[in-house]
């Protein structure tokens, strides 16, 4: 009786200890919004910033909570400006994903621990600019098994 009480307490100390560690990167019902009717484009060449995904692998199934990072890359001299950095879950209307990520943002990228996300493919938009004021706007998108 004592160890089934003790594999129970062990078994609740474990989910609470899960999900007390990771932070909410988009909500269930965020994930529940219609999708956005028109997806913006990207262009494809451009002398802006440099925009990929770190992690998780591009278009490979995660389990969530997991890591999220994004790379950013400056070109020539330029710095890149990590104020003018923008993160839209798309959806609609958009979920600007920009205030949860604030911390996790720097010139280097966004590295954002242990981010919570409902099973599902989700499209985000990450815009970010460089010290010349070039732009570059990227559609990652992630794959969330259930």
């Amino acid at each position: 009786m004592n160890q089934i009480r003790l594999g129970l307490i062990t078994s609740l100390f474990l989910i609470i200890s899960t999900s007390i560690s990771a932070a909410q990167l988009i909500s269930p019902k965020e994930a529940a919004l219609p999708a956005a009717a028109n997806v913006p484009a990207t262009r494809g060449i451009s002398r802006g910033p440099a925009v990929r995904l770190g992690s998780p692998e591009a278009d490979t199934p995660v389990i969530s909570p997991f890591d999220f990072r994004v790379l950013f890359e400056a070109r020539g001299d330029a710095k890149i400006d990590p104020t003018s950095v923008k993160v839209i879950y798309l959806k609609s209307p958009f979920v600007d994903l920009t205030p949860r990520l604030k911390n996790a943002i720097s010139a280097n990228g966004i590295d954002f621990s242990k981010a919570a996300v409902p099973p599902g493919t989700h499209l985000i938009r990450v815009s970010v600019k460089d010290s010349d004021g070039r732009e570059t706007n990227s559609v990652l998108t992630l794959v969330v098994a259930k």
